[in-house]
């Protein structure tokens, strides 16, 4: 699931920091009165709000009297001449906040791509000896879903009231997710992990097709261009794909088609900005809800497969049942963890620097399990994976490329 695309639903709040704004066009400028005139509008309050404006000697907002009123100008001297040393405006705070804020995102990067390479490890090696994708699909959606509570229960993230009519614009998002993540298992049972992740970054191309169709927005030249080496990349990866398999093909274009699906239905059913979530609850809404609606399609389709009974009599033919569980939920584990710090990512950088940062990840991803599970990969294979892979990138960067307005 591609995280920047649920936070058009969401709205980032910032509380507003309330702070005392005392400015003065020249450390030489000293009032000299030593008391407040009647018509003096403004006073000294720890209650008082900054004013954004033009520079001015004094910005004060007038709230209520306070006891502790600049009435020397002896002090007031202090104050003033106290702002403008340099040691009072030094930038050493500033760069090392910004040097943590580097490093703290650095890391997070960093666990981002470990828990995508271990996710994709392990569910590979269940989906070879355990060919059951909605049971599996199931299983993380539902240890997801107890790791969510979780967090809610030890007030960890705040516990979202959803209303009706959230429910009602959700719902949908759910459904989307639900199916995208089933058909992208289906595709990693049946193919290499590499492939299913090559014919991933055919993700911008439906973007563009979708927005065209159903939200009348008309791509840049830039955007349509860079789609070129992302379809020719990926065409030519399948024409010399070793595990090339139609299932494992479609089901992964099925899952690009259905998960920017959802992203076309985020922006048309966005709700009131009082009424919207933030990232990480939307996400949690939405797991919890493809949860309850895969459960019963999964006995639908598959029966019950992961009942002791069944493990013990799949155990009698070979199956090492132990580490299957282990992987199992090592794989659930990585799969909610990469979810979870994705979108903290989000909330710290902007969308188009996500989607770099996903573009990145795909190739690590791809690289990655391609040395564990020794896929054989011809040159041509990749030269279309890089190809594609180049053009995924070109089409984050110009997605940043705003259209000339036309004039008359």
């Amino acid at each position: 699931m591609s995280p920047y695309s649920l936070s058009l639903l969401a709205s980032h709040h910032n509380p507003k920091m309330h702070t005392l704004s005392f400015l003065s066009h020249s450390p030489h400028h000293v009032p000299n009165h030593t008391s407040k005139p009647k018509n003096f509008p403004f006073q000294f309050s720890p209650h008082s709000h900054t004013i954004n404006g033009p520079s001015s000697s004094l910005l004060l907002t007038a709230t209520k009297s306070s006891p502790f009123l600049l009435s020397t100008p002896k002090f007031a001297s202090f104050r003033v001449l106290a702002a403008s040393l340099p040691e009072a405006r030094s930038d050493e705070p500033t760069k090392t906040s910004g040097l943590l804020k580097t490093l703290q995102l650095g890391a997070m990067f960093a666990t981002w791509y470990l828990l995508n390479i271990y996710f994709n490890i392990y569910n590979k090696q269940v989906l070879k000896v355990y060919p059951f994708p909605a049971t599996v699909t199931a299983f993380q959606f539902g240890f997801a879903t107890l790791m969510i509570n979780l967090i809610w229960s030890l007030n960890l993230h705040r516990r979202p009231n959803i209303s009706g009519s959230q429910l009602a614009a959700i719902l949908p998002l759910a459904v989307a997710h639900t199916i995208g993540n089933l058909l992208t298992n289906i595709s990693l049972g049946k193919v290499a992990v590499s492939f299913t992740h090559t014919i991933k970054a055919m993700e911008p191309f439906f973007t563009v097709v979708l927005s065209t169709l159903f939200l009348g927005q008309r791509p840049t030249f830039w955007v349509v261009s860079s789609l070129i080496p992302i379809v020719g990349g990926v065409t030519l990866a399948s024409m010399t794909e070793v595990s090339f398999n139609w299932i494992g093909f479609t089901t992964a274009m099925a899952s690009n088609l259905t998960n920017q699906s959802r992203n076309v239905l985020s922006k048309k059913l966005m709700t009131n900005e009082e009424e919207v979530l933030d990232n990480i609850n939307l996400y949690s809404v939405i797991t919890i809800i493809s949860f309850i609606l895969l459960v019963p399609c999964t006995i639908l389709v598959e029966g019950v497969k992961f009942t002791p009974s069944y493990l013990q009599s799949a155990a009698s033919q070979g199956l090492n049942v132990r580490e299957l569980c282990v992987k199992s939920v090592l794989a659930a584990f990585c799969f909610h963890a990469y979810q979870q710090v994705s979108y903290m990512i989000l909330q710290m950088v902007s969308p188009v620097s996500h989607s770099v940062g996903n573009c990145v990840k795909r190739v690590v991803v791809i690289v990655s399990s391609v040395i564990f599970f020794q896929t054989p990969v011809s040159p041509i294979n990749t030269l279309g994976t890089g190809v594609a892979l180049v053009g995924v990138f070109l089409y984050s960067r110009a997605n940043r490329i705003k259209p000339v307005p036309k004039t008359n």
